[in-house]
């Protein structure tokens, strides 16, 4: 997969993109706001996120590249569809960004833009997402998503965030 954008590129991830991830995740401004990144963040913690998003199916993790350079990531993890029908259809959508990429609108727009694609080419119907309350720039990246969002008709449910504390 592969969405153009004007500040960034997100595609899927590659090998080769390693060094670079753990290079821009493994600082603690990054890591202390993720749910799930160990911190220090390894090569092989990369290697294996890697290996891991990309083997599955839907791909729904990806890298966020500027010049080639992959300086963050983005993805949705769908519903346990174990629990119920609906649970299929709605997802959380998670990213990062290397701290010398904030503040430029790239995460604005990966988020739109990939909740976009997830909506189209997955059939999700709701995406939710949750901040800690320490971020609140990752709270202004939900606020312009649903703000920005080109579907106008779709019922506020679609368009859902969470604040969490922690």
């Amino acid at each position: 997969m592969q969405l153009t954008l004007s500040k960034s590129t997100i595609r899927s991830l590659r090998p080769t993109d390693a060094a670079s991830l753990t290079r821009h995740v493994g600082t603690y401004s990054v890591a202390r706001n993720m749910s799930a990144i160990p911190h220090p963040y390894s090569l092989n913690d990369a290697d294996e996120w890697i290996a891991k998003a990309s083997g599955r199916t839907p791909e729904t993790h990806f890298a966020i590249v500027v010049e080639e350079e992959a300086i963050g990531g983005i993805g949705v993890e769908i519903g346990d569809s174990g629990r119920l029908a609906v649970s299929e259809h709605c997802a959380e959508i998670g990213y990062w960004l290397g701290e010398s990429f904030w503040g430029r609108g790239i995460m604005s727009e990966a988020v739109v833009a990939l909740t976009e694609w997830a909506f189209t080419d997955l059939g999700l119907v709701r995406r939710h997402a949750a901040v800690y309350a320490r971020n609140p720039a990752s709270a202004r990246v939900l606020a312009k998503a649903v703000t920005n969002s080109r579907d106008d008709n779709a019922p506020a449910t679609s368009r859902t965030a969470s604040l969490s504390t922690g």
